[in-house]
């Protein structure tokens, strides 16, 4: 029989528990749109310093992710969804997640100044504050806008791949970054939405908790408008060619369609929120292919 003391005891942390606190599926995202702001670039970059820049992104979420879990042991105790990552199931020492958060982002951060520039370093040590300080630990307990905000954060990464080349920011990594930060919130909302039990639990203000379901669904459809649009801005600014144009205005038709469901839908238990679960479905793969179609636009067309 256990013991309460038997029970508190953190066992010894392996290699799977370090890689799980980098959250391994945000960061491939935060990769790969990182990579696609990189080769969308103007000018060319070496192909090592084009892979350290890459590889400093990864670490620079990876941190963020750490610092993440570190803070919000508590929270992720309470959810169904979180409960078995390192730090709740005891399988680390809360400290050891700390130093190993804070430790990717110093490495990062210099690693990325030294070997690709300051900028670049500059762009990614604000984007790691924003999301381990601004969005963790201000925004995300306090306001039912926590994504809209935080959204920010998971927007830089086509920005910083873009400076990585180029050493500074123009309209267009401006609007990779806008992209992103408008998919935010429906791409969330629509989690939020079948998995509100779970956050209401853990007592975390998300919208459909704090402002309701018709709310949340009225603001995913207002947000893919803008979404769209700012999407659909590289084609009409002439900064991509029909290829990324016609694709990106037939993803966004699907998307704003997904979200028209959504809207229309009136179900109160998540088993009976199929509109919401493959929007928050279908948000991933539109997210990637846009990016996929616009660096493979720009290497074929700019």
């Amino acid at each position: 029989m256990m013991t309460t003391a038997t029970r508190n005891i953190t066992l010894p942390a392996e290699w799977r528990d370090f890689w799980a606190l980098t959250k391994p599926r945000v960061m491939s995202l935060v990769v790969f749109t990182a990579l696609c702001g990189l080769l969308a670039a103007p000018g060319n970059i070496h192909p090592v310093i084009g892979f350290t820049a890459i590889l400093c992104i990864a670490l620079g979420a990876g941190a963020c992710g750490a610092l993440n879990q570190w803070y919000e042991v508590d929270v992720d105790a309470k959810m169904a969804r979180t409960s078995k990552r390192p730090l709740p199931a005891g399988r680390m020492d809360p400290e050891a997640a700390l130093h190993f958060g804070i430790g990717l982002a110093a490495f990062s951060v210099g690693i990325m100044g030294v070997a690709v520039n300051w900028i670049s370093a500059a762009l990614l040590a604000f984007s790691i504050f924003f999301y381990a300080v601004v969005y963790t630990i201000w925004l995300k307990p306090n306001t039912p806008q926590n994504i809209v905000i935080g959204g920010a954060a998971g927007a830089f990464p086509p920005v910083i791949g873009w400076a990585a080349v180029t050493g500074d920011v123009t309209l267009l990594p401006v609007l990779l970054f806008s992209i992103i930060f408008l998919w935010t919130p429906p791409h969330f909302w629509a989690l939020a939405l079948f998995m509100k039990t779970d956050y209401g639990a853990a007592g975390i203000p998300m919208l459909p908790n704090v402002a309701g379901q018709r709310v949340t669904r009225n603001q995913i459809f207002a947000y893919s408008f803008p979404m769209a649009a700012v999407a659909i801005a590289p084609f009409l600014l002439g900064e991509s060619g029909w290829l990324y144009g016609v694709t990106s205005a037939l993803l966004n038709l699907v998307f704003l369609a997904l979200a028209f469901n959504v809207w229309r839908n009136e179900a109160n238990e998540a088993k009976d929120m199929k509109p919401e679960k493959q929007l928050f479905a279908f948000s991933i793969l539109y997210l990637f292919l846009l990016f996929a179609l616009f660096a493979f636009d720009r290497i074929l067309f700019a």
